[in-house]
């Protein structure tokens, strides 16, 4: 039986085996009325029968920011989980998760109360939260509580190193700013390297900081480091004056997509042509409003998905997602769709049920996942180590005529 539903799921080819960034003004919308409440999905397509047989829906709970600066990537995540949510129990027959979305709105304590919300609420497994910040406040409430939490995007390595019970589904800070500059370097891309970066977020300082290591091992100069805080970055233009002044032939820019469509076009202006380099958090850059995407043509990002794959799996999920959201999902909606899969397979295996406790849960899960591989949207054959990083391939994209292409 778990086998014929296993291949009933829209994503049919994420399997566990045992071995060991854009959301568009379309997406805010669809997801308003989350801001003020949270949302369930659940048991509208069960038969009686059915959910007597499946026993206890497990209580899953998400966390991101739905309102505020922030809100494009929580709400790709919590259309990510949502979908995820929606094509398992569709394809059960049954509720095999009840799922709850809190708005944390980016901030610490915000995020707190909303994991309260959810224990208060019943919750035995929480995907999420979205960014570090916060998710590093909600680690130590999870470590506490014995809650198991696997956050799709909150890439600082501090939040793994939270506790034991503590995944992430993403890249760390450090892996990426190391991928980057081999990369660079292995490559031949520049030579004299300008970075612009928030030194207010830990995402960005964390890439950057490791990037900087990197790149004096492997021989490349930065020629310029120009930062920016979340209260300061309206106008960029500076920033990048500073680094073109300075000789810098390749920008690295490990930041999120909004900021680098200001330095793309303040680049523009002044006719200065270097190469771009992001990472994950570039994701979503062809779709923000009103930004002329021809700019972007060239720049290069390490991310673990491309909506643009060839893939089954790929080509499923973006179906499904564009189907039910009316645009494209990035690498924040996959990385969610993949953790909801993730912890689907622990239940496939008959590892967890909804009759255990969090902290019974959690033992279980941390158990399995150290022991198991994953593949999904965002690769093949993921595993984790007992701190909870994850190890899955990296890959470099270009964006090349308006779309995304792996890069050589």
């Amino acid at each position: 039986m778990k086998k014929k539903i296993v291949s009933g799921l829209l994503a049919a080819s994420m399997v566990m085996s045992l071995a060991a960034c854009g959301s568009s003004a379309s997406s805010t919308a669809a997801s308003s009325e989350a801001a003020s409440s949270t949302e369930t999905a659940s048991s509208e397509a069960a038969s009686t029968g059915d959910a007597a047989s499946a026993g206890t829906p497990i209580k899953l709970g998400g966390i991101g920011p739905i309102t505020g600066g922030a809100a494009v990537y929580g709400n790709a995540v919590k259309n990510g989980e949502e979908l995820a949510v929606k094509e398992i129990n569709e394809a059960a027959g049954t509720t095999v998760f009840e799922w709850q979305f809190q708005d944390d709105e980016h901030d610490a304590e915000k995020s707190v109360n909303a994991y309260n919300t959810l224990k208060d609420w019943g919750m035995q497994v929480l995907a999420g939260p979205v960014t570090s910040t916060p998710s590093l406040a909600v680690a130590a409430e999870c470590v506490n509580d014995q809650m198991f939490m696997l956050t799709p995007s909150a890439s600082a390595e501090d939040v793994a190193k939270a506790g034991d019970n503590v995944f992430q589904m993403c890249f760390t800070d450090p892996n990426q700013g190391v991928v980057s500059a081999d990369y660079i370097a292995d490559k031949g891309l520049g030579t004299k390297i300008g970075v612009i970066y928030d030194a207010s977020d830990a995402y960005s300082t964390g890439i950057y900081g490791a990037f900087q290591t990197e790149a004096a091992a492997k021989g490349l100069e930065i020629v310029a480091a120009e930062s920016f805080t979340g209260d300061n970055k309206s106008d960029l233009s500076t920033q990048v004056a500073k680094c073109k002044d300075a000789g810098a032939d390749l920008l690295f820019l490990p930041i999120y997509y909004t900021e680098t469509t200001q330095i793309l076009s303040a680049a523009s202006k002044i006719g200065y042509e270097p190469a771009f380099f992001g990472c994950d958090g570039m994701d979503g850059i062809l779709a923000v409003d009103g930004f002329d995407t021809s700019l972007a043509e060239g720049l290069m990002m390490l991310c673990p998905f491309s909506a643009y794959g060839e893939d089954d799996t790929t080509k499923n999920f973006v179906a499904a997602y564009e189907a039910a959201y009316g645009e494209t999902p990035n690498q924040f909606a996959a990385d969610a769709y993949d953790c909801v899969y993730a912890i689907y397979a622990a239940y496939e295996a008959g590892v967890i049920n909804g009759d255990m406790t969090a902290a019974e849960m959690c033992d279980a899960l941390k158990s399995y996942f150290t022991s198991n591989s994953f593949s999904g949207t965002t690769g093949e054959g993921q595993t984790w180590d007992a701190n909870g990083f994850v190890s899955k391939d990296p890959k470099v994209y270009v964006i090349t005529e308006g779309a995304y292409a792996l890069a050589d």
